[in-house]
């Protein structure tokens, strides 16, 4: 009978699930998409680094699932349990049978996840085996633009292509390892300041399950424990159209692979197992940090890693940061706390320009953040948060997450960030992108009361006691979101998606003495056909935002997709037009692997771009994409050093991959 079963479940996914086998997943790029009008900064980089290897479901531990954001706590049991009575799963397609596992869940999960005959090693293996069986990968990427920017002139000092370089070694999950190079585009290459050759290396170690020993460590990493409110650099996406992603799981510590500059920890770091129940982490992490320094004294701490004037090379590295903390964790069954504390100094006094909206700023030397969290799972119900206290202020969030059924979901999340806490690392479900200034109420209920349709609907009231970016004074918002989604048979789906949200903002050109509210409606339009070759997709988007006078935007996206051989081709174009910056309008495009490209477009023009990738066999692989923009609204694009002088901007991305 179990065979019957699994053949008929095969026949089913084979039809509904088309995306199994690719390294990026449409329905999970559908929800960063919606999320890139919210925060355009965040870097993309990092979700791709924490699933872009394969989980064999049949040895998975429960850390390694957690590292899955779509995947619930309840979901992660029901798998777990179900390979505790069955025994090993003998097709990925077994997901169907277990308890709660709806159809949409396992199209999300079947890119990241796979199944394997062979049986977990039950001791830590030895080192002869990691490297007789580990294996190698080196990942290179070149941007070569077909435009010559403003600062290329005479402020640069290297070239204008974008080179990196990634080397990673893996044993399962036991040992992982790897470096990376990088240069940005305007940076020198084996001169000037880089004599070194890259202006970016980073190399990571970390081991797991060794003895007592969880994680180890060493080089560049990143933490999250408990809701973010101490330490956050997890898979934390907030406000979507879905609450697959929605809710916040702490990782513990893991390697730091990205090219990102900026958001990680370089030292040692490790979480040791004290007992069934008990667990605690320690790490210590020195590293220097770009910025401008006046007289002894750091005036601003730059993010952005690039280095490719005279006086951008001047701020690298002019101060050093030192952290030092760690985490105690308790969990039993269906219930966890932990305490989370670090300390963290520079060894110059920081003190930058605090007025107006900056008056809230960290500043000092030496600062302190301490956390407590928890989480409590009932059979449908899951209530989790933290509290948290800096050297200035405190905050605290909780979050309930109710499944009556499957396929609905309610969620409601309270924040409170005092304007004046104080947390470097933090990040968590915030409005505003900061863990400060912010105390919302969050509602959000998802249903699929037919086999075809899905709806979503959320409520966020928020407000901002001190003052914000461009609004001089306390502030509230509203936001709420709607949408549906159609799947009439396995080829065809739609949806429809509307955002209406309130805010105050000062009036441009009044210096602060006049805010009125702002409204912004946006609304966009999705219709997919999709076979094993075939991809057919159009998108529409409206965005209309209104202040002191009504600014519209709207884009048009078509994209066509094929595969064959060894080959996929995608092919997509966009017409846009848009009042103003405020009414911008976005567009995603398939992007290089482990990369995520949403860019934003205002005025009036078109985009164009094809995406090609060859796996020529299992260890080679490459990719190119090349991408057109033509504006007719202006004879000049950007300004400053990256001014471009024409109406054109085209580019050549290329990328190659090894395994071995």
């Amino acid at each position: 009978m179990k065979t019957i079963t699994l053949a008929l479940t095969a026949m089913l996914l084979c039809l509904s699930a088309t995306l199994h086998g690719q390294e990026t997943n449409l329905l999970l790029e559908e929800q960063l998409e919606d999320l890139a009008s919210d925060n355009e900064t965040f870097n993309w980089d990092e979700i791709w680094e924490d699933i872009s290897e394969p989980i064999d479901l049949n040895n998975a531990t429960k850390e390694q699932l957690e590292k899955l954001p779509f995947l619930t706590d309840r979901q992660i049991e029901n798998l777990l349990a179900y390979l505790y009575r069955h025994g090993p799963m003998q097709t990925i397609y077994e997901l169907q049978m277990v308890e709660e596992m709806d159809v949409r869940t396992i199209q999300l999960l079947l890119p990241f996840v796979e199944v394997e005959a062979k049986p977990q090693e039950k001791h830590y293996p030895r080192l002869k085996n990691i490297v007789k069986r580990g294996s190698h990968q080196v990942l290179a990427r070149l941007d070569l633009p077909f435009y010559q920017r403003k600062g290329y002139e005479s402020a640069y000092l290297g070239t204008p292509q974008y080179n990196s370089w990634r080397y990673a070694f893996s044993y399962g999950d036991y040992l992982q390892a790897g470096f990376t190079a990088e240069k940005d585009a305007g940076e020198p290459l084996w001169k000037q300041h880089n004599r070194q050759g890259f202006d970016h290396y980073g190399f990571y170690l970390t081991l797991r399950n060794l003895w007592k020993i969880k994680v180890l460590a060493l080089g560049n990493y990143r933490m999250s424990f408990g809701q973010g409110l101490v330490l956050g650099s997890g898979f934390i996406l907030g406000k979507s159209y879905s609450l697959s992603t929605a809710e916040t799981r702490a990782t513990g510590i893991r390697k730091h692979a990205s090219t990102d500059e900026f958001n990680y920890f370089q030292g040692l770091a490790a979480t040791i197992a004290l007992g069934r129940n008990w667990e605690a982490s320690a790490f210590y992490s020195h590293r220097k940090l770009d910025g401008i320094v006046k007289h002894g004294v750091v005036t601003s701490i730059h993010s952005t890693g690039l280095h490719r004037t005279q006086t951008e090379a001047d701020r690298r590295g002019v101060l050093t940061m030192q952290v030092a903390g760690g985490h105690v964790g308790w969990r039993e069954n269906r219930v966890s706390v932990g305490l989370t504390g670090l300390w963290y100094g520079f060894d110059k006094e920081y003190q930058p320009r605090l007025s107006g909206f900056t008056q809230y700023n960290l500043h000092g030397q030496h600062f302190y953040n301490i956390g407590m969290d928890y989480q409590l799972r009932l059979r449908r119900l899951n209530i989790a948060g933290e509290v948290a206290k800096g050297k200035q202020g405190w905050a605290m969030l909780n979050r309930l997450v109710y499944t009556p059924l499957q396929g609905y979901k309610l969620m409601l999340v309270h924040r409170y960030y005092r304007h004046d806490y104080w947390a470097f690392f933090a990040r968590a479900f915030s409005d505003g992108g900061h863990v400060q200034n912010e105390n919302g109420w969050y509602l959000a209920a998802e249903a699929a009361p037919w086999a075809h349709f899905r709806f979503f609907g959320s409520l966020d009231l928020v407000s901002f006691p001190g003052w914000k970016y461009r609004v001089s004074k306390p502030s509230q918002g509203f936001e709420g979101r709607f949408r549906v989604e159609y799947l009439p048979t396995s080829h065809v789906s739609m949806f429809v998606n509307y955002r209406y949200q309130r805010k105050e903002r000062d009036v441009a050109g009044m210096e602060g003495e006049l805010t009125l509210p702002t409204y912004q409606h946006r609304i966009r339009y999705r219709l997919s056909y999709q076979t094993e070759r075939l991809l057919l997709r159009t998108t529409a988007d409206v965005n209309v935002f209104t202040q002191t006078e009504r600014n519209v935007g709207w884009q048009v996206t078509g994209l066509a997709g094929y595969s064959f051989w060894k080959m996929a081709l995608h092919v997509q174009g966009s017409y846009f037009h848009t009042d103003d910056y405020d009414s911008r309008v976005y567009g995603y495009e398939k992007g290089l692997l482990n990369t995520f490209t949403s860019p934003s477009f205002y005025g009036q023009g078109y985009r164009a771009s094809s995406h090609l990738r060859i796996d020529f066999a299992k260890s080679l692989m490459f990719i190119a994409k090349f991408g057109f923009t033509h504006y007719f609204d202006r004879s000049v694009i950007g300004t400053g050093n990256d001014q471009i002088n024409g109406s054109n901007k085209a580019d050549l991305q290329l990328q190659m991959r090894v395994k071995f």
